[in-house]
């Protein structure tokens, strides 16, 4: 299972829920799991956040493999260049 982070202002969506371990196997199934577990995220995911797994950031990245050791962190939209 991939142990998961909520980042910052999102823990308000997960009732404090900083850390978790979820089964997935790609991003888009560990955010239908995120979803599915806290609805208060739902919008924010469909508006988008971004995704750092084991150190590397994605965003909009909905099909990437997730190992089932990764550290995946969930956080705002990073957005600007």
């Amino acid at each position: 299972m991939a142990h998961v982070v909520i980042f910052g202002s999102l823990r308000s969506f997960t009732d404090g829920v900083s850390e978790l371990e979820i089964d997935a196997r790609s991003t888009r199934a560990l955010l239908n799991a995120l979803v599915e577990r806290f609805p208060a995220l739902s919008e924010t995911v469909e508006a988008g956040v971004s995704l750092a797994i084991d150190g590397e950031i994605y965003k909009e990245a909905w099909f990437t493999p997730i190992g089932p050791d990764s550290e995946v962190v969930v956080m705002p939209l990073m957005v600007g260049g």
